[in-house]
């Protein structure tokens, strides 16, 4: 299928965030009093809006995260961009054949705008993201799992749902992108593909993608 629109996930698909923002934040909620592992992190929070963690600790303990939460995490997951943020490898080849094919793409994260500024700035990825192909969860009433924020890129876009395709890593990314009605790609770098179910695809290799989206 020929899409009209491919719709990036930035964390673990664009930028590789996922170790250093999922090492803090366990770090962070350790040291709050929420023992989390690594893994504990990645499992229930990779590709999700940050309000997601508000409402998991709330959930499980009853109590509320503190009210400098966010820019307390911000700043240090921010901090750690500048010392060691990377491109994932063969995501710039990708974006430069979609640019020199002329087919529309855009990216959709579940983090804040500022998050994505900051990461592609680091990492030289804002050469081929103009304001108006960004979009957050901020921009939406609902994050990932939800498949609002996939709704509204294609509404913006003025692309149908069914002619978009999400390049996602992350369970709740799949998810809001089935949701969506939209087909999905799924990155199994860091996540197995049988984590991943209800994907339209799979790929390892950022040099498979180009090929897929076909």
């Amino acid at each position: 299928m020929s899409y009209e629109l491919v719709i990036f996930d930035n964390d673990g698909i664009l930028v590789d965030s996922e170790p250093l923002s999922n090492t803090i934040l366990a770090g962070y909620l350790t040291e709050l009093g929420h023992p989390t592992t690594y893994e504990d992190s990645l499992r229930d929070y990779m590709g999700s809006a940050v309000h997601r963690v508000h409402d998991l600790v709330k959930e499980r303990t009853g109590q509320r995260l503190p009210d400098d939460f966010d820019d307390t995490l911000h700043s240090r997951v921010f901090a750690a961009f500048e010392r060691e943020l990377k491109p994932v490898d063969g995501a710039v080849e990708v974006l430069e054949k979609l640019a020199a094919d002329g087919r529309p793409y855009c990216v959709a994260s579940s983090g804040s705008h500022e998050r994505i500024r900051v990461g592609h700035r680091k990492t030289g990825l804002d050469r081929w993201f103009e304001p108006g192909i960004v979009f957050s969860a901020q921009d939406v009433g609902r994050g990932k799992p939800a498949p609002d924020l996939f709704l509204h890129v294609a509404e913006r876009m003025g692309v149908s749902p069914a002619r978009c395709v999400v390049v996602e890593d992350s369970p709740l990314g799949v998810t809001a992108a089935r949701a969506a009605r939209m087909d999905v790609y799924a990155f199994t770098a860091m996540t197995p593909a049988a984590q991943l179910p209800g994907a339209t695809a799979y790929f390892s290799s950022m040099a498979e993608l180009p090929e897929l989206l076909g």
